[in-house]
C-alpha cells in the first residue's frame, strides 16, 4: 500500500475505533503482521486511548441503544468514509452513545480520526453538561501550548448572556478566564502565560453576564465541566 501518512493514521485510528467494515479490519489485521509501520501506527492510537478509560464511568446501555444504532447506520450509506462523516453530525447517534460509558471516548477519538493532520494532543478533556453527562465540548492541549476548544453540540445561549470559559489547576487561589466563546465556533488559544497543564485539571464552561464575569471568577451556573487527561 502506498497510503500517506495521513491516510494511514487515518486507518489506524479507524482500526482501533472499530469503525472499519468487516472486510478491510480483517486486511488491516493481516497487513500489521509485514508492515511495522502500520502495526506502530495503531500501537501509538491504542495508547492514546488509554486514559479514556478514566474519564467516565462505566453505565449499563438501555436496551433501546443498539437497535437505536442499527437503525441509524441502515440509514447511511455503505461507504466507511460517508457513514462516519454521517454519524459525526448526527445528534441522535451521539445522543445515543452518551448512554453508556463509551461516549466519552468514542468522541475524542471521533476528533483525532477526522482532523488526522492535527499532531496528537498532549492533554485532552471532555466537557460534559453536569446533570447529564452528555459530551457538548473537546479541548485539547498540544506539547508548544496551544489549545483547541471544539464544540459538539449546539447551545443555546439567552440574551444578554455569554459562554465563559476558565480553568484551574491545582495549588491556584481561583479559575482563571480562557475568555469568552461562541456557540457552535472552534476557539484556538496559546498557553503561554499559564502554569504548564496538570492531569485532572479542571475545565468548565459557565454561563456569564453578556460581557462576561464582572468578578473574575464564575458567578453563573456551570454549563460543562470536565478534567484533563494526559495522552501522551
Amino acid at each position: 500500500m502506498n497510503e500517506s501518512f495521513d491516510e494511514l493514521q487515518h486507518l489506524a485510528g479507524e482500526y482501533v475505533l472499530g469503525t472499519l467494515p468487516a472486510a478491510q479490519r480483517r486486511q488491516v489485521a493481516q497487513r500489521m503482521q509485514n508492515e511495522p509501520v502500520l502495526r506502530t501506527a495503531v500501537e501509538e492510537w491504542e495508547r492514546r486511548l488509554q486514559p479514556l478509560t478514566s474519564l467516565v464511568k462505566e453505565q449499563e446501555p438501555s436496551a433501546q441503544l443498539w437497535p437505536r444504532i442499527v437503525k441509524d447506520l441502515r440509514r447511511q450509506s455503505t461507504d466507511a468514509q460517508s457513514s462516519w462523516s454521517a454519524w459525526w453530525n448526527d445528534l441522535r447517534f451521539w445522543r445515543g452513545l452518551a448512554a453508556s460509558g463509551f461516549a466519552a471516548a468514542a468522541v475524542l477519538v471521533a476528533v483525532m480520526v477526522t482532523r488526522p493532520t492535527t499532531p496528537a494532543p498532549n492533554f485532552m478533556v471532555v466537557l460534559v453538561e453536569p446533570q447529564k453527562g452528555t459530551p457538548g465540548w473537546i479541548v485539547q492541549a498540544s506539547a508548544n501550548r496551544q489549545l483547541t476548544l471544539t464544540p459538539l453540540l449546539p447551545v443555546s445561549v439567552p440574551g444578554q448572556k455569554s459562554l465563559q470559559f476558565w480553568t484551574k489547576g491545582e495549588g491556584w487561589d481561583k479559575p482563571v478566564s480562557l475568555g469568552l466563546v461562541e456557540p457552535g465556533k472552534t476557539v484556538k488559544l496559546a498557553l503561554d502565560k499559564l502554569p504548564p497543564l496538570q492531569v485532572n485539571q479542571l475545565f468548565e464552561i459557565t454561563l456569564e453576564p453578556e460581557h462576561g464575569s464582572p468578578t473574575g471568577r464564575p458567578t453563573g451556573p456551570i454549563l460543562f465541566i470536565g478534567k484533563a487527561a494526559k495522552m501522551t
